[in-house]
């Protein structure tokens, strides 16, 4: 198949990586030339583990090309995928605006097609938006047909190209048999069951399923801070509550640990609340969750102060690791807050570090922290020198490594569960256990 990509950031440029890798020939299309340019030589504009050697692979291959001339991408394809941006407004509502402007270039194009075209979204977007899609590129086209489907993505960022392999399932929102058998056919090498869905039920799964994501994280957190209060371990706890996989689902995100942040489930958990708001359906809970989160945050910021310390190293900049996605970092929060009270902040974060950061992830932590860069340190030791205070967002070896082979008696605050057990020779603190 021949398939153009609309939207190279985390999704759009795995997906175009790992298609070209199963023998598809892919156009990635993106406004931002910068981008286009990275993946056009073979370079991933994003840090993701193993997407730099497949993109190496794929441009060598001749398999992946990158433009920003949409009405040639979708000419050179049978069919296109949507994964452009869908943020949020100030009150939550998706900002379905690139997602529409996309399918007006598409819809224009197709218009000097002879050959039929599918299109198929896979951004994040609220029920009713492919019907939405579909009458705009009817209005464009006329009576000329196109179809569409649905294709929602559940890869993180860290392990994408993993779950891009192993999925639980592959679902397809469509009730038109081209467009089904096209989607079909993409995925014929990953081994996963198909769903066949309704547009807008497959459009309302992938929000719940973030917001069952943030839930849990926020769940497993409050647990966490209760446990404490009875000098009780919250991972012990929770440790037993996992382990019934019959009824508690799975263990993933039901650890205590630091507040959730990134790209899709503080946006998709606005996006459902919205949704809710406008339907008049009352959500008492789901409403709890981001005062919960922002409250894992503060409790953080408050034992930072509590403890004296000014001098303060942060290990962990992004919102989890393996990735350099800063957007909606509950670490980048931390770190304003603190640069607020007065605070001298020194981060390592490896891969932010390396990145190539570009479009709104640069913009947002440009926002917050407009002097970032001068801050990031290159190695962890200087990061750590002169500091009173050693703050871990997240969990990974070489953090763990670094703090082993730390000063003695050095301060930490682990906000990640780095630690399953007090180290003696260091002054060891946990945020919920």
């Amino acid at each position: 198949m021949k398939i153009s990509i609309f939207g190279l950031g985390y999704v759009g440029t795995v997906t175009a990586a790992c298609l070209a890798r199963d023998g598809q020939e892919v156009i990635g299309v993106d406004v931002n030339p910068e981008k286009v340019a990275l993946v056009g030589a073979g370079k991933s504009p994003i840090i993701e583990p193993q997407l730099g050697k497949l993109l190496a692979e794929g441009v060598a291959t001749k398999r992946i090309q990158a433009t920003t001339d949409a009405e040639a991408a979708v000419m050179a394809s049978d069919i296109s995928l949507i994964s452009v941006g869908t943020p949020s407004t100030e009150r939550g509502e998706t900002d379905l605006s690139y997602v529409f402007n996309v399918c007006k270039e598409i819809g224009t194009a197709i218009k000097h097609k002879t050959a039929p075209h599918v299109v198929v979204l896979r951004s994040t977007v609220p029920p009713g938006t492919l019907e939405r899609c579909q009458a705009l590129l009817t209005d464009t086209l006329g009576i000329k047909a196109v179809h569409l489907a649905f294709n929602p993505e559940f890869l993180r960022e860290g392990s994408a190209i993993r779950d891009y392999d192993a999925p639980a399932y592959t679902i397809i929102g469509t009730e038109d048999p081209i467009a089904e058998a096209a989607v079909r056919q993409m995925y014929a090498t990953v081994n996963a069951p198909i769903i066949v869905a309704k547009p807008a039920v497959a459009e309302m799964v992938k929000f719940v399923a973030n917001t069952w994501h943030a839930a849990k994280i926020s769940f497993a957190n409050e647990i966490g801070r209760i446990a404490k209060a009875f000098d009780i371990d919250g991972r012990d706890v929770m440790n037993i509550i996992v382990q019934d996989t019959k009824l508690n689902v799975s263990p993933t995100y039901m650890r205590p640990g630091f507040a959730f942040g990134g790209s899709c489930l503080p946006k998709d958990l606005r996006a459902l609340l919205y949704c809710a708001r406008t339907m008049d359906v009352p959500v008492p809970l789901l409403n709890a969750i981001p005062t919960t989160n922002q409250l894992q945050i503060d409790l953080a910021a408050q034992a930072i102060l509590r403890s004296g310390a000014r001098r303060i190293a942060v290990l962990g900049l992004a919102f989890k690791s393996g990735t350099d996605d800063l957007r909606e970092s509950p670490a980048v929060l931390l770190v304003k807050h603190l640069l607020g009270e007065g605070c001298e902040v020194k981060i390592y974060d490896k891969a932010v570090e390396e990145a190539w950061l570009v479009g709104t992830n640069l913009a947002y932590i440009q926002r917050n922290i407009p002097h970032f860069q001068a801050l990031l340190m290159e190695e962890p030791q200087q990061a750590l020198a002169g500091a009173e205070l050693v703050v871990v967002t997240y969990n990974t070896a070489e953090f763990r490594q670094v703090l082993l082979e730390s000063a003695q008696g050095i301060k930490i605050l682990d906000l990640a569960g780095i630690f399953t057990e007090p180290i003696e020779a260091l002054e060891y603190q946990g945020l919920a256990w």
